[in-house]
Formats: structure tokens, sequence, C-alpha cells
């Protein structure tokens, strides 16, 4: 990211008097405006042809012969510059394109501790052979000096290394590389060979032991998520055909199966209510705390409650195809996303593979020792490295999911950690995105508060506009009971008209009573009173007369200044508001939160491009919205971060980070685990790279044994995923 300027800029790569040919690395990027650039270029009065090969990123420029080259080069780099944007753009959907996905694990813990087992059996009953002279079950001593390769050790340690053959052996002659597999299975054929079969039991039983720990970690993480969205149903009731009630597996529903969910029980199905309505609990999916009235035509989704009533759903998505199912594979996947960590350390520890190898070979040619030589595979930091951090990200996603925060991967916990540039929303994230009546000023003196709302209440009552819910909820909250009134009129933009026992009732904006003829002079000192930039004043005309002003204000989320300030402690040092609403609106909010800057009346598609400017300047942006409108910032930033509800499809597919609850104090408690992760990351590279370095010069020397190296190697894995493991206690409340 540092060095996005200079992916803009030329570079001469061959010249002769009058034409020069230069690379520059965005032009990669701009195939699609090549010829366009091209244009640009050849307007300028010195610059005779202009020929550019965007797959390579060069230009070939013929210019007159008096013209200075670096004036050329200005020239050219100006116009590219105004290209940055897209040139970023493109380049974060190319890296989005190559993103490295780990290979999956397909052992269980249980698999595992059935090997421990065994291997712990067999090492026991081994010790205990030599210790009071137990005799084999068979001779081996007849088959000479292949009876090493027959003892019971030897054959528990070749069969429970079987799996290690098809990566170790043919996996090095597929990719042409050897990797730590590789070294593993060399490592314990030689100390078969060498008659240590004791050896070759303790090189496995300790790589099983943090091959156990690490898939435990990752068990984990999936009953975490799947505890959190279980639907738990194993059986659901269905319509057949003929109209009969049934009740079926859920595993035989099907798209367009009639499902119907009673009081108390989870939907598993996504689909449409074509029968019944119900008061539906959403929070798991949405992060919407309030239970939702589902009616005929809305939507419902898997993992939903039913608090009261009873619905017929046409399903349109089952089993693994439910938003709640995606929701899982996209978290369970997220500790298979490689951090740029972690594939620099896959990739490191490979590399050093053939070095231990190296190492054997020369200690053997030096000392004749094969125990020491052998050593030399035994001690590898491969394992070490590939574990200190695929588990630390394992863990801390597990810790977050626990905490209700769900993450994609271990490459954004990375970016987190290093951002320096928070990105804020205003309507559902600075904001609850809820508003609420907050004052009512009363102008005819003849009239309450409650008689105010009741006579909006009668206008506003069949509207979904956002501030009629507001005035509704007004009125629900003091227990007013709505009069009976004439049909409601809709005037779009305007207003709402009615009438109360044929007296007339408007409720809508300042001209739209004006248009109706009603004085509205005389206000300005109750205008002022309620005046606030964020504030939305709603006119009452009762009977022909100004009745009262209602100011409707979306109320600023708890404790989202406290985090903010809480952000910039953690040293994320630029912190900006973009929204689509007014500007005055957002000066206010702005202030409220102490933002640095604001940019307000933006689109979704501006703010992705606001995101996408301060990357090209080498910021490293996270951005927090809520996951609809805001789809394509969250897409370009860094790290997206989706906060509290919403459409769960959405964020989910647009934001990296998603937080289910509506506590914006998670936002820096996410941080500090981000940080915290890569504080683990860095202490066990250290402790790998310290302990086997210690046990390669002690072997290489001949003070360490065979036995004692397998046990100082593999002691410093499990101890690297020890550390990691603490990460799962991490306090996400305290955020220490």
């Amino acid at each position: 990211m540092a060095n996005n300027n200079l992916l803009l800029k030329s570079e001469i790569k061959h010249k002769i008097n009058g034409r020069i040919r230069l690379r520059c690395e965005a032009i990669k990027y701009l195939s699609s405006y090549k010829e366009e650039l091209e244009e640009r270029i050849l307007s300028s009065s010195f610059i005779n042809e202009a020929s550019i090969n965007s797959v390579v990123g060069s230009m070939l420029i013929k210019y007159e012969n008096t013209t200075d080259e670096s004036k050329i080069i200005s020239f050219i780099d100006g116009i590219i510059s105004e290209y940055d944007v897209k040139v970023f753009a493109a380049m974060r959907e190319k890296q989005n394109e190559s993103v490295v996905v780990s290979e999956k694990n397909e052992e269980t813990s249980k698999d595992i501790i059935k090997r421990l087992t065994l291997n712990t059996a067999v090492l026991g009953y081994s010790i205990a052979k030599g210790r009071f002279g137990w005799k084999d079950f068979y001779s081996v001593e007849r088959y000479g000096r292949f009876g090493k390769f027959l003892t019971v050790p030897a054959l528990a340690s070749v069969y429970l290394n079987k799996g290690l053959i098809e990566n170790g052996i043919f996996g090095a002659v597929k990719n042409k590389r050897l990797n730590a597999d590789t070294l593993t299975l060399t490592s314990i054929a030689a100390s078969l060979m060498l008659g240590n079969d004791k050896s070759a039991l303790m090189i496995t039983l300790l790589s099983d032991i943090a091959e156990l720990m690490t898939i435990y970690t990752m068990e984990k993480t999936r009953d975490s998520i799947k505890e959190m969205f279980s639907v738990n149903e194993e059986e659901v009731w269905t319509i057949d055909e003929n109209g009969v009630l049934k009740k079926v597996s859920i595993d035989d529903i099907e798209k367009d199966d009639m499902v119907v969910i009673h009081t108390g029980e989870k939907i598993c199905v996504d689909g449409e209510v074509v029968d019944g309505e119900a008061v539906v609990d959403q929070a798991s999916v949405t992060g919407e705390f309030v239970p939702a009235v589902k009616k005929i035509g809305e939507k419902v989704f898997a993992g939903t409650v039913v608090k009261t009533g009873n619905i017929t759903v046409k399903t349109e998505k089952a089993g693994d195809d439910t938003v709640v199912s995606r929701i899982i594979h996209l978290v369970e996947d997220a500790a298979s996303k490689k951090a740029p960590i972690q594939d620099y350390a896959d990739k490191f520890s490979n590399y050093l593979v053939p070095f231990n190898f190296a190492f054997a070979a020369i200690i053997y040619m030096a000392t004749k020792s094969p125990a020491r030589a052998l050593n030399m595979m035994i001690i590898d930091y491969s394992c070490g490295i590939k574990l200190s951090t695929a588990t630390a990200f394992s863990a801390a996603i597990n810790n977050a999911v626990k905490n209700g925060v769900l993450i994609k991967g271990g490459n954004y916990l990375e970016a987190m950690s290093n951002s320096d540039t928070l990105v804020l929303d205003k309507t559902g994230t600075l904001t609850e995105g809820k508003p609420t009546v907050t004052d009512i000023e009363v102008i005819d003196s003849e009239l309450s508060e409650n008689e105010v709302l009741k006579i909006a209440g009668a206008a506003e009552e069949t509207s979904s506009h956002p501030m009629s819910t507001a005035i509704i909820n007004e009125i629900e909250k003091r227990g007013i009971e709505i009069p009976v009134h004439g049909p409601v009129i809709t005037h779009i933009a305007r207003g709402m008209e009615t009438d109360i026992d044929g007296k007339s009732v408007y409720v809508g904006s300042k001209i739209f009573l004006k248009e109706k003829g009603i004085e509205v002079k005389n206000i300005k000192d109750s205008e002022k009173k309620l005046s606030s930039a964020s504030s939305n004043l709603i006119y009452v005309s009762y009977d022909g007369k100004m009745s009262a002003i209602i100011a409707i204000k979306d109320k600023m989320r708890d404790n989202m200044r406290k985090a903010i300030n809480n952000i910039r402690y953690q040293g994320v040092d630029d912190i900006l508001l973009l929204t689509g609403d007014l500007d005055n609106q957002a000066r206010e909010v702005a202030t409220l939160m102490g933002v640095d800057r604001y940019k307000a009346e933006l689109l979704p598609k501006d703010k992705a491009e606001e995101v996408l400017k301060y990357q090209a300047k080498g910021s490293r942006v996270m951005m927090v919205g809520d996951g609809i409108n805001d789809a394509p910032a969250l897409a370009y930033s860094d790290v997206g971060i989706a906060l509290g509800g919403g459409s769960t499809d959405v964020a989910m597919e647009a934001a990296d980070i998603t937080i289910q609850g509506d506590n914006p104090m998670m936002l820096p408690t996410i941080i500090d685990l981000s940080k915290m992760t890569m504080k683990v990351v860095k202490e066990n590279f250290g402790m790998v790279i310290g302990i086997n370095s210690v046990g390669l010069i002690l072997s290489a020397a001949g003070v360490l044994p065979v036995f004692l190296g397998a046990v100082l190697h593999n002691s410093s894995t499990i101890l690297v995923v020890a550390n990691s493991l603490r990460l799962l206690f991490f306090n996400m409340e305290r955020g220490v």
C-alpha cells in the first residue's frame, strides 16, 4: 500500500533521439482505457505518436527532438494520475481473484484421538518391554537386518503415518518440491533404519498432539458458528399435494415444498409466507432485536424463531442453500483463507525443507554419524512456522464467533491490525437508523400533546414512511388510541391528508400546509426552539388551523463516541464520515462524534470511490456500514465491517467482518483482538526459530540424541499451538 504512488509513475526502459519507451505498472490495469489514453497523450503539441501495450504495462512515445524527456514523463504521469481510482479498483479485484485458500484437513479430532490411543499403547508397551524384559509376540531376529522394520513400534509407525505418504511423496513429486510431510516421512524412515523404532513413534505422537490441538481449534470454531445459527429441528411439518399435514425429515425438504411453522418453532428454510401471520425473532440472522411481523408475501429465513402465530412458508432455499447455511460455510472457510503473513510463513517453511536435507548430508559427511544427520531432519522449522499462524488465526476467529462477530478470514485480522484510516457511514451506523419523536411544540393552545398525536396518527396510520413510523411508535408508547377517521390521501414528497368527524387533517411539510391554504405565520419562534440540523420537522394542521410542530430525529447510537475515541487511541489517526444525507445533518453528526472530516450527499458508488482514493494514497482503510447501501465501499475497503442489523445476505457478501449485535464497543475490541493475534503470531515465530535453532546446534555437536531431538522439535510445535490457544480466552467484553 505504501508504494501506490509508484504504481502511477513512469520509468524509462529504452530511449533514442525522438523515441522513448516507458514502463508504468498502472497501464496493466487500464486496458479498457487504452484508446482514450493514447488520444489524450497525442493531444500534446510535442508528442507525435503514442502506442500503449497494457499487457506488459509499457508505452512507446515518439516526440519532437527538441522536447525534454522529463517534460514528457511529467505530462504522461499527470494523465495517468487521474485514473488512480480506476487503477486501484482493478488491482483490488485482481487481488481478490487470486486469494490463496489452504487445503482443509479432512481428519477429525476423533480420528486423531484414536491414533494417539494406539500410539500411546504401543509406545507404553515398548518401554515396559525394555524395562521388564518382556518378550515380543513374535520373533523378528529370524528376519535379520529387516527385522528392525517388523517390530511392533515399527509397524505401528508405518500404519500411523500412511496418510502422510500421499502428500509427502506423491505431493512432492507432483509439485516438484519437497514439503514438511516429506521431511517427516524421511525422519521416520531414517529412525527405523537406525533401529530407533521408539523415536519414530515419538515423532508421530508429538506431531499428532500438535495436530489435535489445531483441529480442535477449527472444530470449536465450527461448533460456535453452528450453535449461533443452529436450526435444531430434525423434523418439520409439511403440506403435501393432497393438502394433508404430515411430519417429514428436514433433509427431505426441497424447493417449492410447503412448510408449516408453529409458535415456538424454528424456521428451517428460506422462503415466502403464503398463509398465516406470525411474529418472528430474526436477531440471530439479521441482528434486528425487535421481532418482525411476517405476513403473506413476506420473506423469512432459516434459523429465525416464530414467537407467536402460525405460518405456511413456500420453500425457496433449503439445506446448504439457506442464508444461515451460507453464513456458516463462509465462516467455516475463514480459517482456510490465508493472511499475507500466513501465506509468507507457509512459503518460507516450504523453502526451508530442502535445507534440512542439506544439513543432514553436511553433518553426515563431516561426522559420519547417522544419528546426528537424522536429527537434522527431525528438527525442522516448517511445522512450527506453519502452525504458528494457522492456529492463532483460527483461535481468534473462533473467539470472535462466540461473541457474535463473524470474520471471513485471518487476512482481515491482519489487515485490521495495520489499518490507519476509519470510514464511517451515518444512518444505521453512527445513528440507530430508527427515527423517534423528540419534541412536540403545540401551537393551538386548545390542544394537548396527546391530542396532537391523535390527530397526526389519523393521517399517518397507513403509511410505512420512517417519519410516519416514528409518530405511530410514539402513539403506541403513550398508549393513545387513534380516532376514527376518513380515507387517507397520500401526497408524495409532501404529506398526508384525512379528516376526523368532517374536520380536515393535514400532516407533512410546511410547503404542503401552505398549498392547502393553512396560515403558517408566527411560528418562527417554535421552529427555532425545535431547530436542529439533524431533526426533521413535521407540521400538523387540524380544522383549518396550524396545530403543532413535531420534531423527529434519528438518535445517536449509544457508546459510538466512546468507541471512536477508543479506536483513535489504538492508532487509527484518520476518521471520516461518508453519508448520503444532507450536508447540515452530516455536519452535526460529525461534530457530535468528533470525526476528522465528512462528505455528504454521496451515492453508494461515490462512497466506494472515496475509499479507493484514500487507498491510492497509501492509507489502509476500515469501513463500517450497514452492509446494504454501503456494499460497494465495504467491498473495496481493506476491511469492511457491517455493524448490527440489516440484510444479512448483503452484509455477509459485502463485508469482511459482521458484528451481529448493536454494541459499537465491539469495534475497538475486534481491533484489540487483531493486534493481540499478530502479537501471538510473532511470539510463535520467535519460539519456533529459537528452540529449533538451539536443537540443531546441539544435535550437530552430538549433545542431543535422536529421541530427545524429536521431543524438543515437537515440543516447540506444541508450545506455539498452546500459545495460540490463549486467543480462545481473550476477553472480548473488556478488550484485554
